[in-house]
C-alpha cells in the first residue's frame, strides 16, 4: 500500500492516479510535485513537530492534567493527519465527548488510535487492545506516550 502526497488517501500499490484527489502517483508515493507520499505522510508530516516524550509527562504533572487535555487533542489530530483520516473526529470533539461520557468515549478514542497507529507504521498487530488495557487499569499516559513515539517516529525524530 502507499499514500497520496497530496491529500493522504490510501491507494494500491499498482495505482498511478489518486482515487480521491487525482494526483499522479510514482512508483513509491511519489507525485508529479515530487514529493514523497509513502507511510501515509506526504506533506502532512511537514506541519506535524515531534515532542519530548519526557517534557509531555512532566507538563501533565506540573499542570494538574490540563496539559495532558492539549496533548491528547494535539494527539488525534496528528494520527489522523498522518494515517490520511480526514474526517474523523477531531481533537475538540474528542475531549468533548470523554468529558460528556465521564471518560468512556476515551476507551473508545484510544483503540481508534492504537489502530491507526498500526496502519502509520504498515503493520498488523495488537496496539489497539494494549492501548485500551494500559488505558483500563489506569495508565492512560503510557498509551498517549506510545502513539507520540508513533508520531515521532513518522515524522523522522
Amino acid at each position: 500500500m502507499k499514500f497520496c502526497s497530496q491529500c493522504g488517501t490510501q491507494c494500491e500499490d499498482d495505482q498511478k492516479f489518486c482515487p480521491s484527489c487525482g494526483a499522479q502517483l510514482g512508483g513509491n508515493g511519489v507525485n508529479t510535485a515530487g514529493q514523497t507520499g509513502t507511510g501515509g505522510q506526504g506533506s502532512t508530516s511537514a506541519s506535524i513537530l515531534p515532542r519530548n516524550i519526557a517534557v509531555c509527562i512532566i507538563l501533565s504533572f506540573v499542570t494538574c492534567g490540563i496539559y495532558g487535555l492539549y496533548w491528547i487533542i494535539k494527539l488525534n489530530d496528528e494520527v489522523n493527519a498522518l494515517a490520511g483520516e480526514k474526517n474523523a473526529t477531531t481533537g475538540g470533539m474528542v475531549l468533548l465527548f470523554s468529558i460528556i461520557t465521564c471518560g468512556i468515549y476515551e476507551l473508545y478514542w484510544i483503540y481508534k488510535m492504537g489502530e491507526r497507529c498500526e496502519r502509520i507504521k504498515g503493520v498488523n498487530g495488537n496496539s489497539a487492545i494494549l492501548y485500551l488495557i494500559l488505558s483500563l487499569i489506569g495508565f492512560s499516559i503510557i498509551s498517549w506516550c506510545l502513539i507520540q513515539d508513533t508520531i515521532n517516529t513518522a515524522v523522522g525524530k
